[in-house]
């Protein structure tokens, strides 16, 4: 415990390089961080190992200046060894981090494993150095090949080294000790600290590989840090030292390491022998692996997944490392722009202010620097009142951000990323984090090209785009409106589509005719599957779903299966009207669907409970607007024709029954006179409160104007209801309240001023006025004199 606290204090007090502790060997020198002591460094080789925290600001400062100072010839980073070759695209001018390194098993895309990186990422600069000064850069953690091959349980994971020294400081958040000891105030000598604080760690934590403690376990606490140098750790640490023997072989004389600040202590020289490390390595599973470099975003690096990821403010880390001069007040101004730009009133007073309270917040918790911390409790109490919701915009877009990268175009990728990319840059689509919405008229070539690209990745899984209801209002079929967003797991569902094709177009068409194929595909799914297929413009794979179609309707008898299917054939109809799509084939399809509806609908509409009733009652609405909107005289006639035999039938349910004549007279086939008749009907006394109040849902639902403009319906329903007695009111209440919900509040209160207006008692008897001559020809009088002026 006491080593954990000293640890934790050397850390925050930053050790001078002076303190650092040396190991040697005959002809080479190891230094953790700091300063070399041997003057003769071209004589011997000299290794120096940085233990750094991924993602971090400060460690990324330091360790540029620090290898601006040792200017190694060999750069050794913790990634996977099989990456070298990815190491020089980041020289390209259109490499831009946020970005990651991706790999996966060919054959088992959705088998994948990220490493990202940062601009303010160590890793990044390490890497950014060597590229800048030809400083041979490579990684040296296991392959992406033993990685993917390893079960899921065996990747590691484990607690944060970082979490048990910020709790020996007195600390309950990593984060913030991390941030008031490293990255408010970077120093080179702060690798030694860190390097000095893991080593006491490691020899307190037991050691899983055997089952054993190391000598100094007496002294661990598992209540502050619940450590274990696990053998997935020995493992990946045994590869990192072998690499580093094989670089020092090769001839490099000053080898700097980049690794995680827990390891740092297991790669400081002397090495040791490499017969035990080559025993760890031995026998590990292995597997085909493809890497390529993806564009990456602020909120995945604070998504906790993938390697090096959890970073809880990557916003306020990028901000640190590329605003080296006065970064509070500057960050405290991006946070007011942020207000300023959802309409809230901030002024240059409340930066000021916040600053100050910034600044005081620091000095009383003795930090050189105010750290996001301060920063926020600053915009917290002077900028947002106090207000969370004010402050949860500054989060989610300044403290994580949405900051997307890129990679030049000649990265190695599947050829269905690359088609892609070239169709993308070709209808000047860009991938971005930040949603937008982008109207399409497809009356026009480039957005009709648009139309297909999105539809076709939706197919593929890829959710680029989602349908949304713009805000230009259109009722016709030549405008639609998409949400953009690119999300980097896109990528790997890009990998996993590949298997379809090597276009976006081949892709698609064979995925969709494979989903055709499977024997449990109802006819409902191949309607829609042909819809998306007319949307996208998959012209081969059209016919084989018509033809897939048509057997499939042939054989299914359920009416509620081809009246599921209809609607989406006639919206396909009408698309391929104004995007030019040949639909002859497509109209014979729908005709027979109807034909079949038509002739099983009257059997099917027996013998329903309310639920199944209600059920077939939408679908006969959405067939009947489907129908209406064909606008094909044949087909409406034979559809009303079948409604007209459900109308006159006494054993229907009176969900449809009602239903079926409200459509018949608003398709003008029954007069107010025979609905009035059918109403008193179904109002009759031979039928139960239920019966009736479900004929009246049917008969009104979500049309509440029919009662403000047919008074004598709204009588007939009227008395209807002053006749039930309490205990039939009580049992057609629920229905009836779903009923009379459905209406807009403006409709219900036109109905109740109707019925103010009708009055439901009977009038009393008209009783004649008196005439007054006198008040008359007062009137008169009036009259003549002011058509006397006017004359």
């Amino acid at each position: 415990m006491s080593q954990r606290k000293n640890a934790a204090h050397s850390a925050a007090g930053a050790t001078t390089p002076d303190d650092a502790d040396v190991h040697r060997r005959p002809g080479s020198e190891a230094v953790v961080g700091g300063a070399a002591h041997d003057k003769s460094v071209d004589a011997v080789a000299v290794t120096r190992v940085f233990g750094i925290r991924h993602h971090g600001p400060g460690s990324a400062r330091s360790l540029r200046h620090a290898l601006e100072e040792f200017r190694p010839d060999a750069i050794l980073i913790e990634g996977p060894a099989d990456a070298d070759p990815l190491v020089g695209f980041v020289a390209a001018d259109t490499m831009a981090p946020p970005v990651a390194l991706l790999a996966y098993v060919p054959d088992s895309p959705a088998r994948a494993a990220f490493w990202p990186f940062a601009v303010f990422s160590p890793e990044w600069q390490a890497m950014r150095y060597g590229v800048d000064h030809a400083v041979p850069v490579r990684f040296c953690d296991l392959p992406a090949t033993n990685v993917l091959a390893a079960e899921d349980n065996a990747r590691g994971g484990g607690s944060d080294p970082l979490a048990a020294l910020a709790a020996a400081a007195g600390y309950d958040d990593a984060e913030r000790w991390w941030d008031a000891v490293v990255e408010s105030v970077p120093d080179s000598a702060a690798f030694d600290a860190i390097a000095e604080a893991m080593a006491a760690l490691r020899e307190d934590a037991p050691h899983s590989a055997t089952g054993t403690a190391p000598p100094a376990a007496e002294h661990y606490d598992p209540s502050i840090a619940p450590l274990i140098v696990d053998r997935h750790t020995l493992v990946r640490e045994a590869h990192m030292r072998q690499v580093m023997r094989q670089v020092l072989k090769g001839g490099a004389r000053r080898l700097a390491v980049v690794c995680g600040a827990w390891h740092a202590p297991a790669l400081v020289e002397p090495l040791g022998p490499a017969a035990p490390d080559m025993r760890l390595l031995k026998g590990l599973p292995k597997t085909k692996a493809a890497l390529t470099w993806v564009p990456w975003t602020h909120s995945r690096l604070a998504a906790d997944s993938g390697y090096g990821a959890g970073v809880t403010s990557p916003g306020w880390y990028h901000h640190l490392f590329t605003e080296t001069e006065r970064p509070v007040a500057r960050w405290l101004t991006k946070v007011a722009g942020v207000l300023r730009a959802h309409d809230l009133p901030v002024s240059s007073a409340h930066i000021i202010e916040a600053v100050r309270l910034a600044d005081t917040l620091a000095a009383l918790r003795g930090r050189p620097l105010p750290g996001l911390s301060e920063v926020t409790e600053a915009v917290r109490s002077v900028m947002c009142g106090g207000d969370e919701t004010m402050l949860r915009l500054v989060v989610d877009e300044l403290v994580v951000g949405e900051t997307l990268g890129g990679v030049p175009e000649d990265t190695p990728t599947v050829p269905l990323a690359a088609d892609l990319r070239a169709r993308s840059k070709t209808l000047r689509l860009k991938q971005e984090a930040l949603a937008r919405n982008v109207d399409l008229d497809l009356r026009k070539e480039r957005d009709v090209e648009r139309s297909h690209l999105l539809h076709r990745l939706r197919l593929l899984g890829i959710a680029w785009g989602t349908p949304t209801t713009g805000e230009v209002r259109s009722t016709g079929t030549f405008r639609e409106t998409w949400t953009l967003r690119w999300e980097p797991e896109f990528e790997v569902r890009i990998v996993e589509a590949a298997i379809w094709g090597t276009t976006l177009r081949t892709a698609a068409e064979t995925k969709i005719l494979d989903t055709a194929s499977r024997d449990d595909v109802t006819v409902t799914a191949l309607a829609d599957a042909l819809e998306m297929a007319l949307l996208a413009d998959l012209g081969g794979a059209t016919e084989g779903l018509i033809i897939r179609l048509e057997a499939a309707a042939a054989l299914d008898h359920d009416v509620t299966h081809l009246l599921g299917a209809l609607p989406g054939l006639t919206r396909t109809l009408r698309y391929g009207d104004v995007r030019g799509t040949d639909t002859k084939a497509l109209a014979h399809v729908a005709d027979g669907l109807l034909v079949r509806i038509c002739a099983g609908l009257p059997g099917a509409v027996t013998g329903l409970d309310a639920d199944a009733a209600q059920a077939l009652r939408t679908q006969i609405d959405a067939a009947h607007t489907a129908i209406s909107t064909r606008d094909d005289e044949h087909a409406t006639t034979e559809w009303l024709a079948t409604l007209q035999r459900i109308a006159d039938r006494d054993d229907v349910h009176g969900a449809i029954g009602g239903r079926a004549v409200r459509l018949l007279c608003d398709a003008e086939r029954i007069d107010d006179a025979g609905s009035a008749r059918r109403l008193a009907a179904a109002l009759s006394i031979g039928n139960t409160p239920a019966a009736k109040a479900a004929w009246i849902d049917g008969f009104l639902g979500g049309r509440g104007l029919l009662l403000v403009h047919d008074r004598e319906l709204l009588r007939r329903i009227d008395e209807w209801l002053r006749d039930l007695n309490e205990d039939q009111f009580v049992a057609t209440l629920p229905l009836l309240r779903r009923t009379f919900g459905s209406f807009e509040s403006g409709e219900r209160r036109a109905i109740s001023q109707a019925l103010r207006d009708t009055g439901s008692a009977p009038t009393a008897a008209h009783t004649p006025t008196a005439i007054d001559p006198i008040r008359g020809q007062l009137a008169l009088r009036a009259a003549t004199a002011i058509l006397g002026a006017a004359g």
